[in-house]
């Protein structure tokens, strides 16, 4: 058994290289070997978000706050609020953030494949990010 007390482990910021604006990582679980799985709480501030991405097993994501934004390569752009669950199929090129005006935080659950939860890919562009509007 393992315990992960709230606030053991530090809060990192999302780099620039993966994410526009200010987004906030804290960390909730990675399982160990041989389990894949593993956890944070992301907080977006309003304007933020990924950049386009996939995840090797898919991806979960349980909104727990604000208003966002989901977004999969060529479908419609949905808002998402607290208490929505959203599922991203293996190797689904997709990015999710909030929304111009209202932070969101939701907690993303994906799995590891050779160590690796996710492969980054191209910025969400201004445009793209605006269209939605």
């Amino acid at each position: 058994m393992d315990i992960r007390r709230a606030g053991s482990q530090p809060s990192t910021k999302g780099v620039s290289e993966y994410f526009t604006g200010s987004v906030r990582i804290d960390p909730l679980f990675t399982a160990p070997d041989p389990a894949r799985a593993g956890g944070a709480l992301v907080t977006f501030e309003p304007g933020a978000r990924t950049a386009w991405h996939t995840h090797p097993f898919g991806q979960t994501l349980i909104v727990t706050a604000g208003c966002g934004w989901v977004q999969r390569d060529g479908g419609a752009v949905e808002e998402i609020r607290p208490g929505d669950v959203v599922w991203f199929a293996p190797g689904e090129k997709h990015w999710h953030g909030a929304t111009p005006t209202t932070a969101m935080s939701h907690i993303a659950i994906q799995e590891r494949r050779d160590g690796t939860p996710v492969t980054w890919m191209e910025h969400v562009t201004e445009a793209q990010y605006r269209r939605q509007q």
